[in-house]
């Protein structure tokens, strides 16, 4: 685990952690403090993972809160993304979750609960499946259940829908002022970190992290995963968050609605929703965000997994 450069407005340096594979994670460490209380040694820490073209700052304020609360934490930048690795290639949802149990042997974590937004979520059910000894309990905050080929059976319309943006080259004056109106509800750490999905240049311009070549690249991946071949069988407990808009909802709120409460029936799981919510509600609604992880957490360790429907 090695220190390198620094964030552009602060003095904490970058810890990248090194995996055998060969790619560099960059990793946000929260340790409780001891005055949260509530927590004991023996119980797993917390992974926290991002979505696509996301970073790990998005996890700020659930990050904090967890230690606050007596539980390690730690956020990574997924490949790609961030102050991680940029590889050529291994952006399939499959290679992607491989990378996270080689984290844990780093971090020197046997197990932990580990919670994945949007893609993120994708990304940490198939976690579980492939490493399910390695997984107290998964968490899917508005993502896991998503399967991008039943909207967009062509992968070419699939990309052509959700390709990113243009925003290389945008003054880091126009993105601030775009999160104040988007984003004016959120607390400051959940503004601060969506800005932290760019490198802001000395010319006061940015760049996503995240290229265009391999923002599609896991946008293929996410596109080829299907998560429902894995519920059935999943072995750690799963919870899914949802966050959507206020009721009474559209057809296609509607729908997606049954579709992730399904999910969660079909591993035997838990679904749970906030409405009105942004996608990204652990940046808009870190406490409630918490409270949440921490309570699910609590019930599956107290009681075990819960019995799947035949």
């Amino acid at each position: 685990m090695s220190p390198s450069d620094r964030e552009p407005s602060g003095a904490e340096p970058i810890e990248r952690v090194s995996l055998p594979s060969g790619v560099d994670l960059r990793v946000i460490r929260w340790e409780p403090d001891g005055s949260g209380g509530g927590a004991t040694g023996d119980q797993a820490p917390w992974l926290l993972v991002h979505g696509l073209a996301s970073n790990a700052r998005l996890w700020d304020g659930v990050g904090a809160r967890l230690a606050a609360a007596g539980h390690r934490a730690v956020a990574v930048d997924q490949r790609g993304h961030g102050r991680s690795s940029k590889p050529d290639d291994g952006y399939d949802t499959p290679t992607v979750a491989d990378d996270l149990p080689l984290l844990l042997d780093e971090l020197g974590w046997d197990r932990a609960n580990v919670a994945g937004q949007s893609w993120g979520g994708n990304v940490v059910v198939e976690l579980a499946h492939r490493h399910p000894s390695r997984i107290a309990s998964v968490v899917g905050v508005d993502g896991g259940s998503i399967r991008l080929a039943d909207q967009w059976p062509d992968w070419e319309d699939c990309a052509e829908a959700l390709a990113p943006p243009p925003l290389l080259g945008r003054s880091v004056a126009e993105i601030e002022s775009w999160l104040a109106g988007m984003a004016a509800d959120w607390p400051e750490e959940g503004r601060a970190g969506t800005l932290a999905n760019f490198e802001i240049r000395d010319d006061a311009t940015i760049a996503p992290w995240l290229t265009f070549e391999r923002h599609l690249a896991v946008l293929r991946g996410l596109w080829e995963h299907d998560p429902f071949e894995r519920f059935p069988t999943l072995e750690p407990p799963l919870l899914l968050i949802g966050a959507g808009p206020e009721e009474p909802l559209d057809a296609t709120q509607l729908a997606r609605t049954e579709r992730m409460n399904a999910a969660a029936d079909m591993a035997g799981g838990e679904s749970l929703w906030f409405r009105p919510a942004h996608h990204d509600v652990h940046a808009q609604r870190p406490a409630e965000v918490t409270e949440a992880l921490l309570a699910f957490a609590s019930r599956v360790s107290s009681t075990g997994p819960t019995t799947r429907p035949e």
